[in-house]
């Protein structure tokens, strides 16, 4: 995937190697998820953009990895464009790393405010 950052198009056979899905399986897609959809060239060729190969992940990632229905998929998809900031959770060693960070920056403030 070395030149796909040279590429602006991509033909179905390409995106279907590089995400490891079959054609049949993009084309069932694109009738089903609003976000995916490749243009055309002249000869009626699906030609997909990085961001459309990037949709396609996000997609197979939902439906094979979260076991996300169609449907469910959509909906999430439909959610994180009305707000691009995906939420992450942080796991509880996370939080308590934070935590200490912010009482060691309160400590500090007050040490620089004696001053």
């Amino acid at each position: 995937m070395l030149e796909s950052n040279k590429k602006l198009y991509y033909s179905i056979k390409e995106v279907s190697e590089m995400t490891e899905l079959k054609p049949y399986v993009l084309r069932y897609w694109e009738s089903e998820f609003p976000s995916l959809k490749p243009s055309k060239n002249r000869a009626g060729n699906r030609t997909y953009k990085k961001q459309d190969i990037q949709v396609i992940l996000d997609i197979k990632k939902l439906l094979y990895q979260k076991k996300f229905t169609i449907k469910g998929a959509v909906e999430e998809l439909k959610n994180r464009s009305k707000n691009p900031v995906e939420e992450k959770i942080l796991s509880s060693s996370q939080i308590s790393a934070l935590s200490e960070i912010k009482n060691e920056l309160k400590n500090i403030l007050n040490i620089l405010n004696r001053h």
